[in-house]
Protein backbone atom coordinates (compact mmCIF):
# COMPACT_ATOMS: atom_id res chain seq x y z
CA UNK A 1 0.00 0.00 0.00
CA UNK A 2 2.71 2.14 0.95
CA UNK A 3 4.87 1.63 -2.37
CA UNK A 4 2.22 2.62 -4.14
CA UNK A 5 1.16 5.43 -2.79
CA UNK A 6 4.48 6.79 -2.72
CA UNK A 7 5.22 5.78 -6.15
CA UNK A 8 1.81 7.53 -7.99
CA UNK A 9 3.02 10.83 -6.20
CA UNK A 10 6.51 10.69 -7.70
CA UNK A 11 5.78 9.26 -11.10
CA UNK A 12 2.18 8.31 -12.22
CA UNK A 13 1.28 10.33 -15.15
CA UNK A 14 -1.58 13.22 -16.31
CA UNK A 15 -1.69 14.32 -12.31
CA UNK A 16 -2.50 17.75 -13.40
CA UNK A 17 -5.22 18.79 -16.44
CA UNK A 18 -4.79 22.07 -19.14
CA UNK A 19 -6.23 25.10 -16.57
CA UNK A 20 -4.96 28.09 -18.61
CA UNK A 21 -5.16 29.14 -22.33
CA UNK A 22 -3.57 31.70 -24.35
CA UNK A 23 -7.15 33.37 -25.85
CA UNK A 24 -6.95 34.99 -21.84
CA UNK A 25 -3.69 36.92 -22.61
CA UNK A 26 -4.36 38.02 -26.25
CA UNK A 27 -2.15 35.80 -27.68
CA UNK A 28 -1.46 34.81 -31.40
CA UNK A 29 -0.83 31.52 -31.14
CA UNK A 30 -1.33 28.00 -32.83
CA UNK A 31 -2.31 24.61 -31.14
CA UNK A 32 0.63 22.22 -32.47
CA UNK A 33 1.57 18.06 -32.29
CA UNK A 34 4.76 16.78 -33.15
CA UNK A 35 6.43 13.24 -32.31
CA UNK A 36 9.43 12.33 -30.32
CA UNK A 37 11.34 9.98 -32.14
CA UNK A 38 10.09 7.35 -30.40
CA UNK A 39 6.98 8.11 -32.19
CA UNK A 40 5.38 9.42 -28.42
CA UNK A 41 3.09 12.19 -29.60
CA UNK A 42 3.73 15.49 -27.91
CA UNK A 43 1.26 18.66 -27.92
CA UNK A 44 1.49 22.06 -27.10
CA UNK A 45 1.27 25.78 -28.18
CA UNK A 46 3.11 27.83 -30.19
CA UNK A 47 3.01 31.48 -29.19
CA UNK A 48 3.67 33.60 -31.99
CA UNK A 49 6.06 36.76 -31.43
CA UNK A 50 8.89 37.41 -34.02
CA UNK A 51 10.33 34.80 -35.98
CA UNK A 52 14.14 35.41 -36.11
CA UNK A 53 14.06 34.10 -32.13
CA UNK A 54 12.31 31.44 -30.18
CA UNK A 55 12.21 29.72 -26.77
CA UNK A 56 11.59 25.99 -26.21
CA UNK A 57 9.96 25.77 -22.91
CA UNK A 58 10.03 22.59 -21.21
CA UNK A 59 8.18 22.77 -17.54
CA UNK A 60 8.71 21.21 -14.20
CA UNK A 61 6.90 17.34 -13.62
CA UNK A 62 4.39 15.15 -12.11
CA UNK A 63 1.66 17.39 -11.46
CA UNK A 64 2.52 19.96 -14.05
CA UNK A 65 1.79 20.67 -17.31
CA UNK A 66 2.82 23.22 -20.23
CA UNK A 67 0.62 25.63 -18.32
CA UNK A 68 2.13 25.44 -15.18
CA UNK A 69 0.64 24.13 -11.67
CA UNK A 70 -2.63 25.04 -9.69
CA UNK A 71 -2.98 24.46 -6.30
CA UNK A 72 -6.81 23.02 -7.09
CA UNK A 73 -7.16 19.06 -6.02
CA UNK A 74 -4.33 19.45 -4.39
CA UNK A 75 -6.33 19.89 -0.55
CA UNK A 76 -5.53 22.18 2.91
CA UNK A 77 -1.58 21.53 2.51
CA UNK A 78 -0.63 22.30 -1.19
CA UNK A 79 2.50 23.60 -1.53
CA UNK A 80 1.73 27.01 -2.86
CA UNK A 81 -1.59 28.85 -2.67
CA UNK A 82 -2.26 30.74 -6.03
CA UNK A 83 -1.58 29.18 -9.54
CA UNK A 84 1.50 29.50 -11.48
CA UNK A 85 1.20 30.21 -14.47
CA UNK A 86 3.33 29.98 -17.02
CA UNK A 87 1.65 31.91 -20.19
CA UNK A 88 3.03 35.09 -18.01
CA UNK A 89 6.37 34.65 -18.84
CA UNK A 90 5.37 33.75 -22.63
CA UNK A 91 3.49 36.82 -22.88
CA UNK A 92 6.23 38.90 -21.94
CA UNK A 93 8.64 37.03 -24.27
CA UNK A 94 6.03 37.44 -27.15
CA UNK A 95 6.12 40.99 -26.11
CA UNK A 96 9.69 41.05 -26.49
CA UNK A 97 9.66 39.85 -30.37
CA UNK A 98 10.49 35.92 -29.03
CA UNK A 99 8.48 33.22 -30.58
CA UNK A 100 7.66 30.48 -27.43
CA UNK A 101 6.70 26.89 -28.33
CA UNK A 102 5.00 25.83 -24.90
CA UNK A 103 4.54 21.72 -24.71
CA UNK A 104 3.88 19.47 -22.35
CA UNK A 105 6.10 16.33 -21.89
CA UNK A 106 5.29 12.87 -22.01
CA UNK A 107 2.48 11.64 -19.52
CA UNK A 108 1.37 15.43 -18.97
CA UNK A 109 -1.25 17.97 -19.61
CA UNK A 110 -2.31 16.80 -23.60
CA UNK A 111 0.53 14.20 -24.87
CA UNK A 112 0.63 11.17 -25.02
CA UNK A 113 1.96 8.61 -22.55
CA UNK A 114 5.63 7.27 -23.35
CA UNK A 115 6.88 4.08 -24.31
CA UNK A 116 7.52 3.51 -20.53
CA UNK A 117 3.98 4.88 -19.11
CA UNK A 118 5.43 6.65 -16.56
CA UNK A 119 6.90 9.64 -15.41
CA UNK A 120 11.09 9.10 -15.31
CA UNK A 121 12.19 12.55 -14.14
CA UNK A 122 14.15 13.22 -17.04
CA UNK A 123 15.60 10.29 -19.29
CA UNK A 124 12.90 9.62 -20.95
CA UNK A 125 11.99 13.13 -21.59
CA UNK A 126 14.92 14.12 -23.00
CA UNK A 127 13.76 12.37 -25.69
CA UNK A 128 11.18 15.22 -25.66
CA UNK A 129 13.12 17.95 -25.25
CA UNK A 130 14.69 17.00 -28.63
CA UNK A 131 11.59 16.42 -30.16
CA UNK A 132 10.85 20.13 -29.63
CA UNK A 133 13.82 21.77 -30.83
CA UNK A 134 13.55 19.94 -34.08
CA UNK A 135 9.56 20.74 -34.51
CA UNK A 136 10.34 24.47 -34.48
CA UNK A 137 13.57 23.96 -35.95
CA UNK A 138 12.09 23.20 -39.13
CA UNK A 139 8.97 25.37 -39.30
CA UNK A 140 9.65 27.18 -42.29
CA UNK A 141 8.84 30.56 -40.15
CA UNK A 142 11.67 29.98 -37.99
CA UNK A 143 14.38 28.79 -40.78
CA UNK A 144 16.99 31.37 -39.66
CA UNK A 145 15.99 31.96 -36.28
CA UNK A 146 18.26 31.51 -33.20
CA UNK A 147 16.60 28.87 -30.27
CA UNK A 148 16.51 29.52 -26.57
CA UNK A 149 16.27 26.31 -24.16
CA UNK A 150 14.21 27.53 -21.10
CA UNK A 151 13.78 24.60 -18.89
CA UNK A 152 12.20 24.20 -15.28
CA UNK A 153 13.48 21.64 -12.67
CA UNK A 154 12.07 18.24 -14.70
CA UNK A 155 12.38 20.28 -18.11
CA UNK A 156 15.58 21.03 -16.68
CA UNK A 157 16.84 17.73 -15.59
CA UNK A 158 15.43 16.13 -19.16
CA UNK A 159 17.39 19.13 -20.98
CA UNK A 160 20.72 17.93 -19.19
CA UNK A 161 20.01 14.57 -20.56
CA UNK A 162 19.17 15.21 -23.69
CA UNK A 163 22.78 16.86 -24.31
CA UNK A 164 24.37 13.52 -23.69
CA UNK A 165 21.68 11.49 -25.86
CA UNK A 166 23.33 10.25 -29.23
CA UNK A 167 22.24 12.32 -31.67
CA UNK A 168 21.19 14.74 -28.95
CA UNK A 169 21.11 18.15 -28.37
CA UNK A 170 24.44 18.94 -28.63
CA UNK A 171 24.02 18.57 -32.63
CA UNK A 172 21.31 21.20 -32.78
CA UNK A 173 22.93 24.37 -33.64
CA UNK A 174 20.58 26.44 -33.94
CA UNK A 175 20.28 26.38 -29.83
CA UNK A 176 22.15 29.02 -28.68
CA UNK A 177 21.64 29.55 -24.89
CA UNK A 178 19.95 28.02 -22.25
CA UNK A 179 18.09 29.15 -18.75
CA UNK A 180 17.91 26.43 -15.89
CA UNK A 181 15.59 26.45 -13.36
CA UNK A 182 15.98 24.85 -10.22
CA UNK A 183 17.44 21.58 -11.36
CA UNK A 184 17.29 18.90 -9.02
CA UNK A 185 17.99 15.01 -8.60
CA UNK A 186 15.64 12.33 -7.93
CA UNK A 187 17.49 11.45 -4.65
CA UNK A 188 17.76 14.47 -2.95
CA UNK A 189 14.37 15.39 -3.61
CA UNK A 190 13.32 12.60 -1.94
CA UNK A 191 15.75 13.17 0.86
CA UNK A 192 14.61 16.91 1.51
CA UNK A 193 11.01 15.34 2.02
CA UNK A 194 12.25 13.56 4.96
CA UNK A 195 10.14 10.80 4.39
CA UNK A 196 10.67 7.69 7.00
CA UNK A 197 12.96 5.07 5.16
CA UNK A 198 10.18 2.18 4.67
CA UNK A 199 8.42 4.43 2.62
CA UNK A 200 10.84 5.64 0.77
CA UNK A 201 11.89 2.08 0.18
CA UNK A 202 8.54 0.81 -0.39
CA UNK A 203 7.93 2.97 -3.01
CA UNK A 204 11.21 2.98 -4.90
CA UNK A 205 10.58 -0.95 -4.96
CA UNK A 206 7.15 0.04 -7.01
CA UNK A 207 8.74 2.83 -9.07
CA UNK A 208 11.86 0.37 -10.08
CA UNK A 209 9.47 -2.18 -11.02
CA UNK A 210 6.85 0.26 -12.79
CA UNK A 211 10.43 1.95 -15.10
CA UNK A 212 12.55 -0.81 -15.07
CA UNK A 213 15.69 0.92 -13.31
CA UNK A 214 16.41 2.48 -9.92
CA UNK A 215 15.47 6.08 -10.06
CA UNK A 216 18.36 7.49 -7.78
CA UNK A 217 20.62 5.84 -10.05
CA UNK A 218 20.69 8.21 -12.91
CA UNK A 219 22.25 11.52 -12.76
CA UNK A 220 22.20 14.19 -14.99
CA UNK A 221 24.64 16.25 -13.58
CA UNK A 222 27.73 13.59 -15.88
CA UNK A 223 25.82 15.23 -19.00
CA UNK A 224 26.39 18.75 -17.79
CA UNK A 225 29.66 18.88 -19.04
CA UNK A 226 28.15 18.04 -22.49
CA UNK A 227 26.16 21.08 -22.81
CA UNK A 228 27.68 22.91 -25.41
CA UNK A 229 25.81 26.60 -24.96
CA UNK A 230 26.16 29.38 -22.42
CA UNK A 231 23.88 28.55 -19.33
CA UNK A 232 22.12 30.85 -16.80
CA UNK A 233 21.01 28.43 -13.80
CA UNK A 234 18.30 30.07 -11.74
CA UNK A 235 18.28 28.73 -7.70
CA UNK A 236 16.14 29.60 -4.81
CA UNK A 237 18.48 29.85 -2.10
CA UNK A 238 15.26 29.49 0.66
CA UNK A 239 13.94 26.67 -1.30
CA UNK A 240 13.39 23.62 1.11
CA UNK A 241 13.04 20.44 -0.95
CA UNK A 242 16.78 20.36 -2.41
CA UNK A 243 20.61 20.54 -1.84
CA UNK A 244 22.46 23.73 -2.52
CA UNK A 245 25.23 21.91 -2.60
CA UNK A 246 24.23 19.90 -5.57
CA UNK A 247 22.81 22.53 -7.58
CA UNK A 248 26.51 23.93 -7.27
CA UNK A 249 27.83 20.25 -8.51
CA UNK A 250 25.80 20.94 -11.75
CA UNK A 251 26.87 24.58 -11.95
CA UNK A 252 30.49 23.60 -11.42
CA UNK A 253 29.91 20.89 -13.91
CA UNK A 254 29.31 23.56 -16.97
CA UNK A 255 32.13 23.92 -19.17
CA UNK A 256 30.45 26.78 -21.17
CA UNK A 257 30.06 30.15 -20.33
CA UNK A 258 27.94 30.67 -17.20
CA UNK A 259 25.76 32.20 -14.28
CA UNK A 260 24.64 30.86 -11.14
CA UNK A 261 21.67 33.66 -9.40
CA UNK A 262 20.72 32.43 -6.28
CA UNK A 263 17.42 34.33 -5.87
CA UNK A 264 16.46 35.09 -2.50
CA UNK A 265 12.61 34.49 -2.52
CA UNK A 266 10.15 32.92 0.46
CA UNK A 267 10.75 29.22 1.56
CA UNK A 268 9.09 27.58 -0.80
CA UNK A 269 10.36 26.01 -4.02
CA UNK A 270 7.54 26.60 -6.34
CA UNK A 271 8.41 30.33 -5.18
CA UNK A 272 11.34 29.66 -8.01
CA UNK A 273 8.86 28.70 -10.31
CA UNK A 274 6.04 31.75 -9.61
CA UNK A 275 9.09 34.11 -9.88
CA UNK A 276 9.50 33.53 -13.68
CA UNK A 277 6.29 35.04 -14.62
CA UNK A 278 6.84 37.64 -11.84
CA UNK A 279 9.95 38.49 -12.70
CA UNK A 280 10.85 37.77 -16.88
CA UNK A 281 13.44 40.34 -17.47
CA UNK A 282 16.30 38.64 -14.83
CA UNK A 283 16.49 35.55 -17.58
CA UNK A 284 15.12 37.30 -20.29
CA UNK A 285 18.62 39.31 -20.69
CA UNK A 286 20.18 36.01 -21.08
CA UNK A 287 18.69 35.33 -24.02
CA UNK A 288 19.07 38.48 -25.52
CA UNK A 289 22.44 38.35 -24.91
CA UNK A 290 22.93 34.98 -26.97
CA UNK A 291 20.03 35.12 -29.54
Amino acid sequence: MFGNMVSNMMVKPSQSPLFDSPTDYGLNYENVEFKARDGVTLRGWLIKGGTDRVIVQSHFGVQCNRGGWSPKGRGPIAPWKEDIKFLRQAKYLAEQGYSVLMYDLRGHGESDLGTIPWVSWGPEEAKDVVAAVDFVSARPEFANASVGLLSICMGAASTTYAYGLADGLASRDKVKALVNVQPLLYSYFVKALGMPGFMERAGAKVSRDRLGFNMAEPNFINDAPKISVPTLVLQNQNDPWTNLDMVQSYYDALTVEKDLRMLDLEASRFAGYDYLGRSPEAFVGWFDQYL
